[in-house]
């Protein structure tokens, strides 16, 4: 069977340190290990669009953002195919088959639908498409027949929908679909990374992110005004470690390398940490270390975008590409399960007999 990754991200902006080491730098890896035959990543526009119906403006903005972002983090374009959702309008025609096979009351106890309905304030009148979304994601996994899904924590009730579906569809019609697994980061602090002001997750829509275009001084701002220990008010006080968004974010971005550099009075972040936590350690030093891990890390990435910019005409003919390129392979399934489902009437031979 051919290893195959589909993973994506709505185009509803820029994208952030938490979608980084949540799942697009877990994406390179995967992509340079060499072991998966094809790697799709899709820019949602359509799932985008089911909260974002009258601003459409928004979403269509954000495509090459989001391309800009897949590149500079160093998706190669020679190894995975990046194509535009809606571009492939074979996945809808498998949404609405799948919606069949699952129950209103089972898209309800999906707990990531349920968030971000809370979130969205939409309790009293959800969009049905905005409803449908682990349909519409469960028909963009298999129409790639991905083996493998990498993506943050806050996906994984998503992922399993998908896989239910997939039981559902083969138990009915016959061995069709491709059982996908969840791909989650190694690094428990990247499942899912706290906003600046610390919030339970980084979200654009709070406002509360570290975006990886940002230039080096708007990053030194947000960490500097990053929310800590509230209780932790002198450098003498013990201070909290658990919970500390700047450590959280230390947790997924240091390495041994960057105390070496630039805080060699420490061997490594459990010094620091033990530091803290018996007092004389103040929040100003802690941060201007994270400050200079995230420039380290976030310099290549911003130069690499810059490059692309510079390249526009180009990101948008990948992209055309990429969406035909991943139209076909759509096809390809879409032909199977209406096979499967006995609705190929015009392919059947056997259907006037």
């Amino acid at each position: 069977m051919k290893q195959v990754i589909l993973t994506g991200d709505r185009p509803t902006g820029r994208l952030h340190v938490g979608h980084y080491v949540g799942s697009l730098k877990e994406r390179v890896k995967l992509q340079n290990s060499g072991k998966f035959d094809e790697i799709y990543i899709m820019i949602a526009d359509a799932q985008a669009l089911t909260d974002n119906a009258e601003h459409p403006e928004k979403v269509r903005q954000n495509i090459l953002q989001v391309a800009l972002d897949y590149l500079a983090c160093g998706i190669d374009p020679e190894k995975a195919t990046i194509f535009i959702q809606s571009m492939v309008p074979e996945l809808t025609e498998l949404s609405f088959y799948y919606m069949n096979l699952v129950t209103v009351s089972r898209v309800q106890r999906n707990p990531t639908v349920k968030a971000e309905i809370q979130q969205r304030n939409f309790e009293a009148s959800i969009p049905v498409g905005f409803f449908c979304y682990p349909i519409s994601q469960a028909a963009d996994i298999t129409a790639f027949r991905a083996t493998a899904v990498p993506v943050g924590e806050d996906q994984m009730p998503m992922i399993e929908q998908c896989k239910e579906i997939v039981h559902k569809f083969n138990s009915v019609y016959g061995e069709t679909l491709t059982d996908p697994k969840i791909v989650l980061p190694d690094n428990q602090a990247c499942l899912r990374l706290p906003g600046i002001d610390g919030k339970a997750k980084m979200s654009k829509s709070l406002g509360n992110c570290i975006y990886l275009s940002d230039e080096a001084d708007d990053i030194r701002k947000k960490v500097m005004s990053m929310f800590t220990d509230p209780n932790h008010l002198r450098v003498e006080d013990p201070g909290q470690v658990e919970g500390n968004p700047v450590f959280i974010y230390l947790d997924a971005f240091s390495r041994p390398e960057h105390f070496a550099e630039f805080l060699p009075e420490y061997q490594n972040l459990d010094e620091l940490k033990a530091h803290y936590s018996r007092g004389g350690l103040g929040d100003v030093k802690v941060k201007k270390f994270l400050n200079n891990v995230l420039q380290a890390e976030l310099a290549p990435i911003r130069e690499r975008r810059k490059m692309w910019e510079s390249r526009i005409e180009d990101v948008y003919d990948l992209l055309r590409v990429g969406s035909e390129k991943a139209r076909e392979t759509a096809a390809s399934t879409l032909h199977d399960v209406r096979h499967a489902m006995k609705i190929d009437y015009f392919e059947d031979s056997n259907l006037l007999k």
